[in-house]
């Protein structure tokens, strides 16, 4: 018996699979979505399976308590005026960092990142012995009517410490690839230092600028161990929310301290996010100029 040959037009030749641009994406996506679920998806849903114990009405109640809702003020205030004091002053010292050449440059460069390898309670028992009434800064505060230990604007002090080198960091890179002819040619032109500055230098360095302001913003709102000691920690005064957290286990309120939690979480992940899309937008301008 013979057997025909099958048409060579009808014989399957699938094409091969294109391989893909990434290597062991599949496999590496796969992990990360494991270390991420393990590390961080997990545990911050555990906070909210377990602040939902307590019913919606319960809820209400403990985030608005005075104290609660004066921890949650505080941290957040006073995050926000840190972080706002540390974008002005970390841009000016970024800018002196690649501008300008002077003795001692490179020790001072260094010290920045201090707050990065202290332990938080070194920074905050260093802070209170210099501002506090006795101190070396607070002796001369106090006659003033300034008191720094023991107040929120303490607290404030602490949060600033901790987040200026965020800022530094993120917008040195940008100001040493700044191209300086831009600003020589706009001085030639006949622009003011004041108008340089606002149309050609902060433009080139405000996405870098609003990044390192969100993560001091986001480090000030949960530091615990350099604003414990400065602070005071007077309920309703300057009291912040970490520290009722740790009040609240202490207790063995867990359901109350992990509402805390969870509250702290909403709203730190709602300013991020209107932070980032300003970000976004604010790219998206400068493409547009472009």
């Amino acid at each position: 018996m013979t057997f025909l040959a099958a048409p060579e037009s009808i014989i399957d030749r699938s094409t091969p699979r294109q391989r893909s641009v990434m290597p062991g994406f599949g496999l590496s996506l796969g992990y990360t979505l494991l270390y991420l679920s393990l590390i961080v998806l997990i545990p911050l849903a555990g906070v909210f399976f377990k602040a939902a114990d307590l019913g919606p009405q319960q809820l209400w109640n403990v985030v608005t308590s005075p104290r609660v809702a004066s921890a949650l003020q505080l941290s957040f205030g006073a995050a926000l005026v840190a972080a706002t004091v540390n974008a002005f002053f970390g841009l000016l010292v970024a800018w002196v960092f690649v501008r300008y050449d002077f003795f001692g440059k490179k020790l001072l460069d260094a010290t920045i990142d201090l707050p990065f390898a202290l332990p938080t309670a070194v920074a905050g028992i260093a802070l209170t012995a210099l501002y506090s009434g006795n101190g070396w800064v607070g002796q001369f505060l106090e006659p003033l009517g300034i008191k720094v230990a023991f107040t929120p604007l303490g607290v404030i002090v602490a949060m600033t410490f901790i987040g200026l080198p965020f800022v530094v960091r993120t917008v040195q890179p940008v100001l040493e690839e700044a191209e300086k002819e831009l600003e020589e040619a706009a001085a030639s032109l006949g622009a003011t230092r004041w108008q340089t500055i606002t149309r050609v230098i902060l433009p080139a360095v405000l996405p870098a600028l609003l990044t390192g302001t969100t993560l001091a913003f986001a480090r000030a709102v949960g530091e615990y161990g350099s604003i414990i000691f400065i602070a005071g920690n007077l309920p309703g005064i300057s009291e912040i929310a970490p520290l009722l957290i740790i009040i609240k286990l202490e207790e063995f309120d867990y359901a109350g301290a992990t509402t805390v939690a969870a509250t702290m979480l909403v709203i730190s992940f709602g300013l991020l996010l209107l932070i980032n899309l300003l970000q976004a937008w604010t790219r998206k301008r400068q493409g547009a100029k472009a």
